[in-house]
């Protein structure tokens, strides 16, 4: 069976996200936000996304794709019998007067590299997808998209008239090509280029440089650490689950979403690996975000738009799908969902705010009323059934993993009551640590020995493995270790990954694994002590990325496929935490501990 992969890097600067493929097009850019429309999006459909290509002119070449090191700046070499040239493709980030510079504009840097290499390159960019398709203008120096919602403009030093009829001609020297959204650029476009690359790749260095990693396949952890902080939408604080639609977890599985919303449960797991890695900023903005959430009925939605609305539908839009697969959805249901795990979840991610000393902020968001109203949430919901952190759709049932989270959420309450004196919050959050625990113990079952999905079945989920990782179970009891068998048994697959589970749900039963269960197999792995299992499991595991470290958030089990939306933030937490638990088992000294 032929292993399928996204043969794909990603590019962004917080404002937005761009996927290239190895032959350097542009297969997916959504502007002016990560839940607008694409601009270019043939991932989704060849004829109606639009492209953006800068291609070798020869029938034959080989082609060869990286990162320069500890950055987001993509870069891919082109190698063919006349010569060879590479393409840099980055979003510019940067400090710049004391704030984060980070523009809706995409640089692609071409330079020769050997020989005399023939180019060609194309630019035919769309709005409201494929729907809109703009006029195109000629400029002294650019090209202007005249029909989309803003001005959209190709500034470059390369002929004009070679973009317009995509004309191959030789590349001999340096060329440049800049697109902007609504501002059109100011200033040389060589010099400006230039500039701008040499403080995007000095801004990322320097952020991985202020990283506190391990010393356990720490080049690993950085990719994943840079790629999770490019899918925080820095404006408001909103984190999103991936930046594509529609990419299926299973070939013609009918399993496509929208993740380019902002998941409270995401959103936790991301915070708490940053955090790991000493970066505060994230949760800072990210605090705002939560005090400016929208609310019906005294409940939080499980998954928000970047701006923090609720009021968006989940609909299906007439494109042909990647691989033929559809339906392409925009939007996504799971707003209409009950989980009442978010809560806890929230509670969690704003500890370190309250209870970290390394942390300084005094926003508004540390009103203790935002404590009390999650833990009301929590009291109200207790007894409550929901849709789980699976969302399934036509299924309630009270799940182990939303008490878990109540427990824990409870227990971040809790701290948060020491620190800031506040008997009250302290009483309260205790009582709901217990009747948490009291719930969590209704999902036991004593003839599995195991606890279940939830309470009233016997099927097995994978995320209570984190019954172990989070220290509900001691790790060391034997309560723990045969509840970790049981999983074993029920959904490990005989390649070290994990089902979420394997009972029947909305669309029949899963054919792929899920790939963050598989880490958090990993930390189990490492709470018990079976250190060396889990360090065998990490390295497999690893091997299902892509060229670039790159993973899905599923994997089929046999042929080591990679589906599911991608880059999957999910996914790329399970590889920092998953190491940093390993690395702590090992004792291992810290490497890279701040400059």
């Amino acid at each position: 069976m032929q292993r399928h992969t996204y043969d794909l890097g990603i590019i962004g600067n917080c404002s937005y996200n761009g996927l290239i493929d190895k032959n350097a097009v542009i297969r997916w850019l959504c502007w002016p936000k990560f839940d607008s429309s694409f601009i270019f999006g043939s991932l989704l459909d060849e004829e109606k996304g639009g492209h953006f290509s800068i291609s070798c002119s020869d029938e034959k070449y080989e082609s060869n794709q990286y990162y320069v090191k500890n950055t987001n700046v993509l870069c891919t070499e082109f190698t063919s019998a006349n010569g060879s040239f590479k393409v840099t493709d980055f979003a510019p980030r940067f400090e710049q007067y004391e704030r984060n510079y980070k523009p809706l504009m995409l640089i692609r840097k071409l330079e020769p590299l050997d020989g005399t290499p023939n180019v060609k390159i194309s630019c035919k960019p769309v709005g409201d997808y494929g729907n809109a398709v703009p006029e195109i203008h000629f400029g002294s120096s650019h090209l202007r998209y005249v029909g989309l919602d803003k001005p959209v403009r190709l500034s470059t030093n390369i002929s004009l008239n070679y973009i317009m009829e995509e004309k191959s001609f030789v590349l001999n020297g340096a060329k440049y090509l800049i697109l902007t959204w609504g501002v059109p650029l100011e200033g040389p476009i060589e010099t400006t280029a230039e500039d701008f690359l040499r403080k995007t790749i000095s801004y990322w260095q320097h952020w991985i440089q202020l990283c506190t990693i391990e010393n356990f396949y720490q080049e690993e952890v950085i990719r994943s650490a840079l790629t999770l902080k490019i899918h925080q939408f820095e404006d408001t604080g909103a984190i999103i689950a991936s930046a594509t639609t529609s990419l299926p977890e299973h070939d013609q599985s009918g399993r496509n979403w929208d993740y380019r919303y902002c998941w409270m449960r995401d959103s936790f797991y991301t915070l708490k690996a940053l955090n790991q890695i000493g970066h505060f900023e994230e949760i800072r903005v990210y605090s705002t975000y939560i005090e400016n959430l929208s609310k019906s009925k005294d409940r939080y939605n499980p998954v928000y738009t970047l701006m923090g609305d609720e009021d968006f539908v989940e609909e299906i839009i007439p494109l042909e799908g990647y691989l033929g697969n559809q339906p392409v959805r925009v939007g996504n249901q799971a707003k209409e969902h009950i989980q009442n795990d978010v809560y806890g979840q929230i509670l969690v991610s704003l500890l370190p705010i309250y209870a970290d000393e390394r942390y300084i902020y005094e926003g508004n968001v540390k009103s203790t009323q935002l404590i009390y109203d999650l833990l009301d949430a929590i009291d109200k919901t207790m007894d409550e059934p929901d849709a789980g952190l699976w969302e399934f759709r036509n299924k309630s049932q009270k799940h182990c993993y939303t008490f878990l989270f109540h427990w824990a959420g409870a227990g971040a309450a809790e701290k948060i009551a020491k620190r800031i004196n506040d008997p009250k919050m302290l009483e309260k959050a205790v009582l709901l640590k217990e009747q948490a625990s009291e719930q969590i113990e209704k999902c036991y079952d004593p003839e599995l020995k195991a606890y279940t999905q939830a309470i009233g079945t016997k099927n097995m989920d994978a995320s209570l493995l984190q019954l172990i990782t989070m220290n509900y179970l001691d790790p060391r009891s034997e309560k723990a270790s045969l509840h970790l068998k049981k999983l074993e048994e029920e959904l490990k697959t005989p390649e070290g990954l994990f089902f979420r589970y394997k009972h029947e749900d909305d669309f029949g039963a899963p054919e792929n694994t899920f790939l963050v269960c598989s880490f958090w197999y990993v930390e189990a792995l490492a709470c018990v002590n079976r250190v060396e299992e889990a360090q065998k499991t990490f390295r497999t595991l690893l091997n299902y990325a892509n060229h670039l470290g790159l993973l899905s958030e599923d994997v089929h089990a046999k042929s080591g496929s990679q589906w599911g939306n991608f880059p999957q933030t999910y996914s790329h937490v399970g590889v920092m935490n998953a190491a940093a638990r390993i690395s702590r088992k090992l004792d291992l000294p810290n490497f890279v501990n701040g400059i």
